[in-house]
């Protein structure tokens, strides 16, 4: 089984597979996302080491292992953006006879187009012969059923339902996931002959990717202050940030505490970097009374970004300093009292840092 998709395909595999184990199966597993990182069929990890760039090769090697070692179900994130790339990795390599498709989302534009109906072409590459592909019905776009149809494929748009609900309990099933994201693994789970119950029950023990949402609250900086810390590093672009958003403003009023975001730029992200301008032209930073860039390109763009909101819109800085007792630093320098401090932009580069140290340093709210 395979995972495409723009945003949530690390989910959408630890969701799968951690239902796959629920039922019995053994099943080895591969996420690509903040880190690349083994599941095991026992559920125990390990990261991946790579001497160089990523490569689809990689994928050769997943394959032989999955062979090696006799697991019943082989469940991979996919890895290309380009739509060669992703012909390959899945009829050449992965070869699954069941898809999920996550979501189309404005990212890597300069290799997958800069609408969404160009991406959506990009990610109908991964459509595999005679396979199974399951997609929200919501990001079920004409040209999955085109290539669906051309390959002998089944299309199956999962619509909007209640979020999973462990057995007993009124928690959605893990903390801070997005509803398409557990609607599309039960659907998955459920044609693989996996029941509700079972595969819920796995779903609550699923582990987190470095680059999960999360919450914490805790003292942090020098001297330490308190402050609620989210991460959402990971969902990268703006559309999946208002998302994970909206996750925080239905668990806390943002009104109550200074709302902040750190807001890390990759230098090899170019377009993502001005994507983020667009947006808080857009007026995305409303609400936020600061907004404090990190990462190499962050002097460049911070005349961007100030020239880019009007009057009334967040102030924004740059924090000289690298280390996350720095940024957290500069943050309490800007935002008084106990801040709500948003992780946005990039996990890779300073968000890893940040996100590592709110780990050491607070306690999870996932209530």
């Amino acid at each position: 089984m395979a995972v495409a998709g723009t945003r949530g395909k690390s989910s959408v595999t630890r969701l799968v597979a951690a239902g796959l184990r629920a039922s019995g199966a053994r099943v080895l597993a591969k996420t690509t996302g903040s880190k690349p990182v083994l599941i095991f069929p026992d559920g125990s990890e390990r990261e991946i080491p790579r001497a160089g760039p990523a490569s689809i090769r990689e994928q050769v090697r997943l394959v032989a292992l999955a062979a090696r070692t006799g697991v019943d179900v082989l469940v991979s994130e996919m890895m290309s953006i380009g739509p060669e790339c992703l012909a390959v990795e899945s009829r050449r390599i992965l070869r699954p006879t069941t898809l999920a498709l996550t979501n189309v989302k404005l990212d890597h534009l300069e290799a997958m187009g800069r609408r969404k109906n160009e991406i959506a072409r990009v990610l109908a590459e991964a459509i595999p012969e005679r396979a199974e592909v399951f997609v929200p019905e919501e990001e079920a776009y004409p040209v999955f059923a085109e290539k669906a149809e051309r390959s002998a494929a089944d299309l199956h748009p999962v619509p909007p339902s209640s979020a999973g609900v462990c057995p007993g309990s009124s928690r959605v099933v893990p903390f801070g996931e997005h509803e398409p994201n557990i609607r599309l693994a039960l659907a998955v789970l459920h044609s693989l002959g996996i029941d509700r119950e079972t595969a819920l029950r796995g779903m609550a023990l699923a582990g987190h990717d470095l680059g999960s949402f999360k919450i914490w609250r805790g003292r942090f900086g020098d001297p330490p202050r308190p402050a609620v810390c989210v991460n959402a590093f990971a969902a990268n672009e703006p559309e999946s940030s208002a998302a994970a958003l909206e996750i925080v403003r239905h668990k806390m009023p943002l009104t109550s505490k200074p709302l902040a975001a750190i807001l890390s730029l990759r230098e090899d992200r170019g377009d993502r970097t001005l994507q983020w301008v667009r947006a808080a032209a857009a007026g995305f930073f409303r609400g936020f009374a600061h907004v404090i860039l990190a990462g190499p390109p962050a002097a460049a763009a911070l005349p961007k970004f100030r020239r880019s909101v009007g009057p009334d819109g967040p102030a924004f800085s740059r924090c000289a300093g690298s280390s996350p007792a720095a940024l957290m630093n500069h943050v309490f320098s800007v935002a008084p009292g106990e801040p709500i401090v948003v992780g946005l932009g990039n996990i890779v580069g300073p968000g890893e840092k940040v996100v590592r140290y709110w780990e050491e340093r607070g306690d999870p709210d996932d209530r």
